[in-house]
Parts: structure tokens; sequence; C-alpha cells
């Protein structure tokens, strides 16, 4: 069984005068420890993808199973009960807290999984040395680098052992060099078990997944395997 499983789904939006086809009849499996690449102009779906995977948004009409749930079955409740204990989300953004050092911003999805003060501490503190964040666990965003708030967010994202990662522009607010560091994090993520689902308009981004499928108006217009991704030995 796939860990994702979406079939004919639709996705429209009422803009008033017009209804907008943001997804028409998109299906696809993801298997559990795959790293897929979604990829695709302005406009051709992709971010609605993504939220519709992500359980941030339900479909219009079609079917989608995670690890065999129908999502279109769920209330609220189980939906929120989803995004935070199996989907890990990193965001262009960072989607920080300001105020809040790296350590409790790592500890937030515990927080809301119940998880006790003590635990929580030793979880948030285990993702962030798993990230090279050891030394910044009590900096504030705004006394850390792009880079390094990125690498706080991928450590939110692990925290909770997620049955996903999603990440969105990974990259899009980083330079070359840092969004580099990144992408050889999530490489090594995938190498380490974890199902990672990367969205990107960004060719040499997609090119560490192994498998890329893009979408054109809201369908999907291929699906690949990569030969020779980019792997993170090759990059140290």
């Amino acid at each position: 069984m796939a860990l994702i499983h979406i079939k004919d789904v639709v996705k429209t939006y009422d803009m008033g005068a017009e209804l907008v086809h943001a997804l028409s009849g998109v299906s696809l499996d993801i298997e559990e420890n795959e790293y897929v690449a979604i990829m695709g102009p302005s406009g051709s779906g992709k971010s609605t993808l993504m939220n519709v995977v992500g359980c941030l948004d339900t479909p219009t009409s079609g079917l989608y199973e995670f690890g065999g749930q129908n999502v279109g079955e769920l209330d609220d409740n189980e939906l929120a009960e989803i995004r935070n204990r199996k989907i890990g989300f990193v965001f262009q953004t960072f989607n920080l807290l300001p105020r809040s050092t790296a350590l409790h911003n790592v500890e937030l999805p515990l927080i809301y999984a119940g998880i006790s003060a003590s635990a929580r501490r030793e979880k948030a503190e285990e993702a962030l040395v798993s990230v090279g964040l050891a030394d910044r666990m009590t900096h504030k965003p705004n006394e850390l680098s792009g880079g390094q708030r990125q690498r706080v967010a991928v450590a939110r994202a692990l925290v909770n052992n997620p049955s996903i990662i999603l990440a969105d522009e990974p990259t899009g607010n980083l330079d070359s060099k840092t969004g580099i560091e990144i992408m050889q994090l999530l490489v090594d993520l995938h190498q380490k078990g974890n199902t990672i689902i990367l969205v990107t308009h960004e060719e040499d981004i997609a090119a560490h997944a192994h498998r890329v499928i893009r979408l054109f108006d809201g369908k999907v217009a291929s699906d690949e395997v990569i030969e020779n991704p980019i792997t993170y030995a090759e990059r140290t």
C-alpha cells in the first residue's frame, strides 16, 4: 500500500465570477522513503497539490488516502492531528516565532501533541543537534543566519518523527551556498529513511530528488525517475 494515494483529485476555487480549476484530475502514488520533487510553472497547481497532500486543504472531489486513511472523511480536528503528528513542514519563509528561541520553536509541535516539558526539551535538543545547531539552541531567529533559520525549521519538521517531510521552496530565500547546505541536509534525511516531498520551480533543486512529477494546468504532465540524483556524498 502506498503511503500517499491520490486518485482523480479535483480542486476548484470559487472566485466569484469564475470557477478556478487548480487541480483537474490528478492521480499519483508516493511510497514510503521516496524523495519526490513536484515541479511546474506558476499556476500549474503544485502549491495546491502540496496543500492537499499536507492536509492543509481538502479535495473538491476525488480520493486522497494517507497511510490507508481516507482524508476526505476526516473532520478538522483529525486533519490537524495528522498535520501535527505525521507531516513535517518546511516553508520558504521559515515561519518561526521571532521572539522565541530556536529550542522553543522546535518544541511547538510537541506542545500541541501534549508531550511533557522534559520530554519536549529532550526531543527538541536532539532535533537541533541532528541539523548541526547544537550551539544555537538559545538563539532567537534574528540572531541566526538564513540558513540557520531554515535548519531550525527542518528540526521543527523532524521533531515528531513524521511520516513525510513537505518542503515548499525550502531554498527560495537563501543564497546559493546556503541553499546547497539545506539540500545536503534533506538528502541526508532521506538517506536515513525519511519520505521527502519537495515543491520547487528550480531544476537544480529538483535534481536532488529521485523522482520528478511535473504539473501543467492542474494535471500531471510527466512523472519520471531520476537516474543519477545529486547525493550528499557528491556535495561534500
